[in-house]
Formats: structure tokens, sequence, C-alpha cells
């Protein structure tokens, strides 16, 4: 196969064609890529959705709206602002020229010769004569693009005060460390106004940068995840090019055996080698898309790399805070990432099955003779892990939400809970049949009908969530668009499915009890099959068991309610460990945090149990609830911890945020 290449670091370049970046725009997610590669990906995003006021960031998918959002999509990727950053790093040969900006917005194509740091905009030289000439800008710095593109100090200067990605123009003045989120002043008004803890960021910086995780440990993440990614494409490589050796090796096998049945086994080499080759070519293809996304994905760390790293030396406190607080959410992203695309790659192997007698072979057609069958197997990596532990974190109440919603009385009952895209939250009602969806500020927006009681929910993409209808053996998928819910299609599953959870690939593991009584958990596809033998883990048949996976999709937690106790399994069954302390009382809800720590709640013992990936005990934690915590789960991004609860106040709900 054509070997992916993998390029020295020899500065910062574009996900998506893998070249050095050719006038770099940033998206508000602080991924970057060339004006013309992120309008071909613009294009391709509004081709398929009409009206569409928004695109996805093709690294992180986080959406990205235009700062004008009437202008044609065709103008759109002009319209984010180039990373001077990132082309100051680039190499002296792949930089491009600068432009006027003033005449650039006139249609009119002038190199550009100084840069004014207050206006922050390029400058022809007629530019700059009538600059210098306007009594307001006497004082104004004006840098050569010499001095500009030379100096990262200088461009440091052209970032300083980030601005909001939500409300365009506004700097980011405060930190909300309730929900670890900076934010403008607009940002502040409407949603962080009631929160315990907003920092003025002009004026409470340092300590905040003493709190932040240490640019060096998010610098060294970045390069682990880097190391993995090459693994990934070495696996890949090799995986495809010993696809050829096994395609030879099946035609000797049939040469042996063509003293007897030589006419026959010349037509059926021939069409060994062609279905083989076949298969080759399209693992080629195949194999070199995953490559593709692992160089994309490499290239978006090295950027975030040098955006730290260039934060680092030369940026602001400010700037540093915030890039440190952009960066940290990036590194759980590209996690996710690599968990979710790139953890399992795929070995194709050959074999040719005989008919047998072999005496019979020449009375056989040439399609009863054999047929070339190629198994699928997974090569798994070792799992890869933040440098980061919540060993010494703690676990703080900060709110305590309670629900006034018509649809809802003390006859609710939230056996789940998730966050949706937007920070928005779904809940499960079990005793109404519902579910209900809140605001980003836990305000009621809208509630769904639903043909049976939920147990569970989890999401499966931006756009649709899944949710157990456990007494009914049916999983219910329903579409969250905007303010509307509305219900896609009905699975039936051959048992009882209480906890689930989205595997990634179009599946789900669900858990549940079968109708010889017995506790198991399978993985399903879309139409309910069952993809793998169901995992019997407790003979009695227990309807209060949830379940979750780590953010690779390799390891899934149950909770067994009657048995106190949490097991852990890799995805083919076999058991990991199990936990079983003395203070775990009924343990419910369980959930993992973006550094793959277990979460489990006590219903009895009314505590939250923290446990490391491996299995180990951190701390156990009272949860300040009334009674009976049930559901949880965790925002991975900010942090916060949701708990919901089967005492007198059940309709309350329990924010907490890890610290």
């Amino acid at each position: 196969m054509a070997t992916a290449k993998i390029e020295t670091d020899d500065g910062p370049c574009c996900p998506i064609c893998l070249e050095h970046f050719n006038i770099p725009r940033q998206l508000p997610c602080a991924h970057s890529f060339c004006e013309k590669c992120l309008q071909s990906h613009i294009t391709t995003q509004t081709a398929k959705i009409t009206k569409l006021n928004y695109i996805k960031c093709p690294v992180c998918r986080n959406p990205a709206s235009p700062s004008i959002k009437d202008r044609p999509t065709s103008e759109w990727a002009t319209l984010f602002p180039v990373n001077t950053v990132l082309q100051s790093i680039l190499p002296a040969k792949s930089k491009v020229d600068r432009l006027c900006d003033a005449c650039n917005t006139e249609g009119t194509t002038v190199p550009a010769e100084g840069f004014c740091i207050v206006c922050k905009e390029a400058m022809c030289g007629d530019c700059l004569k009538v600059h210098r000439k306007l009594k307001m800008a006497k004082d104004h710095t004006i840098l050569s693009v010499e001095e500009l593109d030379c100096n990262p100090e200088n461009v440091m200067k052209l970032a300083e005060g980030f601005t909001c990605s939500e409300h365009d123009g506004k700097h980011m003045k405060y930190y909300c460390k309730d929900h670890k989120f900076p934010c403008c002043a607009t940002c502040f008004f409407h949603g962080h106004k009631g929160c315990s803890v907003v920092i003025d960021l002009r004026e409470e910086l340092p300590p905040l940068l003493c709190e932040n995780k240490p640019v060096e440990i998010i610098l060294a993440d970045m390069k682990k995840i880097e190391s993995h990614l090459k693994k990934f494409i070495e696996m890949n490589e090799s995986s495809v090019n010993n696809l050829e050796t096994q395609v030879n090796e099946l035609a000797a096998e049939i040469r042996k055996v063509r003293k007897e049945i030589n006419d026959l086994l010349d037509e059926l080499e021939k069409q060994v080698k062609t279905e083989g080759n076949r298969i080759y070519k399209e693992e080629i293809i195949r194999k070199q898309e995953k490559n593709h996304q692992c160089l994309s994905l490499i290239h978006a760390v090295r950027n975030s790399h040098y955006l730290l790293e260039a934060a680092h030396k030369y940026g602001s406190n400010l700037q540093k805070f915030l890039m440190v607080e952009k960066m940290t959410s990036q590194l759980h992203s590209y996690y996710n990432l690599v968990g979710e695309k790139y953890e399992k790659t795929e070995t194709i192997r050959f074999e040719v099955q005989l008919a047998s007698p072999i005496k019979s072979i020449l009375s056989l057609s040439l399609s009863e003779l054999g047929k070339v069958v190629a198994t699928t197997s997974s090569n798994t990596l070792p799992l890869i892990c933040s440098s980061r532990s919540r060993k010494d974190c703690h676990v703080k109440k900060v709110n305590v939400i309670e629900l006034k919603i018509s649809t809802i009385g003390m006859s609710s009952l939230f056996s789940g809970v998730t966050f949706l895209p937007g920070d928005r939250l779904m809940l499960a009602d079990y005793w109404n049949k519902q579910c209900i969806l809140l605001s980003s500020s836990y305000q009621f927006i809208t509630s769904h009908t639903l043909t049976g009681q939920p147990w569970n929910i989890c999401v499966l993409d931006d756009q649709e969530v899944a949710v157990s209808l456990s007494n009914q053996k049916e999983i219910q998928i329903l579409s969250v668009i905007g303010d509307i819910i509305r219900r896609v299609r009905m699975i039936t599953t051959k048992y009882n499915c209480n906890g689930i959870a989205a595997a990634g690939n179009g599946k789900m593991v669900v858990n549940g009890y079968c109708d010889n009584n017995k506790s198991q958990w399978s993985l399903i596809n879309m139409g309910g099959d069952i993809q793998c033998t169901p995992h019997h883990y407790d003979s009695s048949a227990c309807s209060q068991n949830y379940i979750a996976l780590n953010n690779m999709k390799t390891r899934v937690y149950v909770s067994v309610y009657v048995m106190n106790s949490l097991l852990c399994f890799d995805m083919d069954g076999k058991k990991l460990f199990t936990y079983i302390p003395d203070d775990l009382g009924f343990p419910m809800g369980v959930a993992v945090d973006r550094y793959d720590n277990i979460y489990i709640l006590g219903y009895d013992s009314n505590n939250i149990h923290q446990l490391s990936p491996d299995g180990s005990v951190q701390q156990v934690v009272n949860t300040g609830v009334p009674r009976y915590p049930r559901a949880i789960c965790i925002h991975q991004s900010k942090d916060i911890l949701i708990i919901t609860n089967n005492s007198d106040e059940r309709t309350n709900l329990y924010v907490y945020q890890l610290k």
C-alpha cells in the first residue's frame, strides 16, 4: 500500500490537506485550517442541509458560526479570523504575503507593508500614510510585516484579550468557577449571574494561573496522543502489507492440490487472487482513509501544542490562562476522538474453505468447490490515559435545582439523566412516562410522552438519543433538534433492558435480565440484533442495574444492585475487576469522567464512590442528598456532575463541581 506520510515536526500544518497552512483561519474552538480547505468543508456541509447557519469543526465537531451569518456561504471562510500565531510559526517558504485589509475589503489585492498593533489591521504603503495622519491613531504602534512575522511576541500582542465565540467582539472579562467557564459580560449576565464564584479576570488572574493544569503536563499529553496516533498508522500499514503476503500464500496452498484437480484449481486460483486482491485494494483505501484521519488529528494536536507553547512563552498572563482553558477542553476532545475513531484497528485474514470429501471434487462446480472468506479481528492498543489524576479532587455541591413543571409532581421519578450537546440536560421520568428537556441553565424547555416507562438515556450523536423502556423490551430513538423532540424509530430487544450506553459505530451496550431471570449485558446494533454472546453476571433478575463505558469504549462498568458491587468487563466479556466495599449500599447510577475515573452512587448508603480506571478507590463522598441518590451524569468538559434522587425531594436535581 502507499505508505502514509508522517511528516517531521517542521511547522504547523492544516488537519485537512496535511500541508503547511495557506492563510490559516481559526474557528471558535481554536482549531485552524487553510482558508481554501475550510471553504471546501463549508461548501460540503451547507450543501447537505439548506439554510444551515453554522458548520461543525472537522476535528472536534463543535459548531462554529461566521461573524456575519447573512453573507453567502461561499464567503464564510474569510469571515473567520486569521490565526496570526500559527502563521508566524510557519517556515519561511510556506508563508504567503500579507495583504492590505482595507484594500481587500474593496476587492483590491495589495501587499501589506505594515501592521497596526492597536487596530489589528495589515496596511499597504498608501493606507499607512493615511493612518499615520489620523489624530486618533498618532500613538498607535506600527510594525513592519517582517517584524510581525519573525517575532512571536509581537504576534501574541495581537491576540491580547481573547473574544467570546458566542458574542462577537466581546472580550473575556470573567471566569465562572462553578462551571469552569471564561465568559464575556453578556455571558455573565445571561448565564452566570447566579453562580456562587465568578472572578474578574482583570483583578484576580494570578491565583487562577496557579490553579491551572501545568502547561508542561498538557504539552506532554499532546505528545502522548501524537505518539499513539502514529502507532495506529503503523498498525494499519502493517495490516495491509500482510494481506498481500496472505494472498500469495493462498495461491501456493491451492497449487499443492493441483496435481489431482488441476483444471478446476487453475480456475479457483484465479478466483482466489481476484477476490483477494479486490479485498486487498479495498482495504488499502479504507486504511489510507483512517491514516489520513490520524494524520489530521496529529496536526490538530500539534497546532494546539504550538498555540499553547507560544502563549506560555510569549503571552500575557491572561493569554496563558485562557489558552490553557481552551487547550484543556481540546485535550479532552482529542482523547475522546482517539477512543472513538482509532482505539481499535482491524486485521483481515484469508482462508479457503474447501469442500469435502476431496474425491468428489471433480463433480463440483467452481462455485461449489470453495470460496475466499475474509474474517476481521480486532487489534487493540494499550489504553491511553491522561497524565491528570483526580486523587486529590473534591466533589463539591454547588446548586440544588427545584423543577416546577406542570407535567410532573411528587409522583415523578427521574431514573435517567444525561447532558446533550449545547450543555442541555435530558431527564427520564419513569413514573410519568416522559422525557424532559432542560436548558443549560436547567430551565424547562419541553417534554415528550413515551409509550412506556423509561429507565435510562444515552446520547447517540448530535441530534439523537436512545431511551430504554425496560418493561416493554424496547428502546426508543428520539431526535432532539432545537426545542423539538420527535420519535424516530423503535428498537425491539430480546430481553428487558435497563442500563444503556452508546458504544459508537452504530452500536449500544445494554444490560438487563432475560427470560431465565439472569442479569446480563450485551452489544446490540441499531436494529436490536445482539452482536456478541450475552455476558451473564448475576443469577438473579434485577431491574435496578445501570451501565457505563470508558471514554475509549473498551470497558463496560455495571452497577449490580443486589450484590452491592460494581463489575468491570472488557468488550469481549472478560471480567477485569470487581469492586465490593462495605460502605456501598445498593449501587445504582454509574458514570465516567473525562479522565476515565468512575463514579458510583450508593442508593442506600447515600454516597458517591470515586474509583480510578483500574478499580482502586480514590475517595468516598457523602452526596448531601436527603435520601436515595439514583441516576448520575457528568459533563465531560466542564466537570459538572448531576444527581437525581428518590427521596421526598425527588423533583430536585443536585449539581456538583469536580474540583
